[in-house]
């Protein structure tokens, strides 16, 4: 009997900003997803895919993030709340896919200096992820005050995010073992 291909996790860092504390959040995240069975994930930053501003859509694929978003089964966009909503770029690089996203599964992590945890950001991406044919999970982690959640250098310093990632990557593997099942499975037509 052949083992099965492992569940693809990437996590999307949703912001270029210097001195960005969502990089914090996003480590942890890739960290999390590693320690589980049978599951791949890798980081991806949007500061380091170089896309040009002077057109916009698929015509400025990237052509190794497509490769990456097509092999995902599922993905994490970790993206702090700027003034109620997501970060110009983390749009401009989601946009240049379409297909590779249709029916996979999607979670995200709003992170925020405030105490809301980036609520806003994730109720501003769900349209959003809707119409890229993504499958939003019903659970979210929230980063709120994210300067007392982590450390200078890192660190996460409240264990009781552990929990929280633990159950939101529950329903995330659930959702993206169904998905990829009913992609090689059920015919769309």
């Amino acid at each position: 009997m052949t083992k099965p291909r492992p569940i693809f996790i990437p996590v999307i860092l949703g912001t270029p900003r210097q001195g960005r504390q969502s990089e914090f959040a996003a480590r942890l995240l890739v960290e999390e997803v590693s320690k589980r069975e049978g599951v791949e994930t890798e980081l991806i930053d949007v500061r380091k895919l170089a896309l040009p501003v002077t057109d916009a859509g698929e015509d400025i694929k990237d052509p190794a993030f497509s490769a990456t978003v097509m092999r995902a089964d599922a993905l994490v966009i970790v993206a702090p709340e700027y003034n109620h909503g997501y970060p110009g770029l983390l749009k401009h690089v989601l946009d240049t896919n379409l297909e590779e996203y249709i029916h996979k599964a999607v979670g995200i992590c709003g992170v925020s200096a405030g105490p809301f945890g980036g609520a806003r950001v994730i109720q501003n991406l769900l349209p959003v992820m809707r119409e890229l044919g993504l499958m939003m999970i019903f659970t979210d982690v929230n980063f709120s005050s994210v300067q007392k959640t982590f450390d200078d250098r890192g660190n996460l310093l409240e264990s009781a995010y552990i929990r929280r990632i633990g159950n939101f990557l529950d329903e995330l593997l659930w959702m993206a073992k169904v998905l990829r099942w009913g992609r090689e499975n059920v015919s769309q037509n």
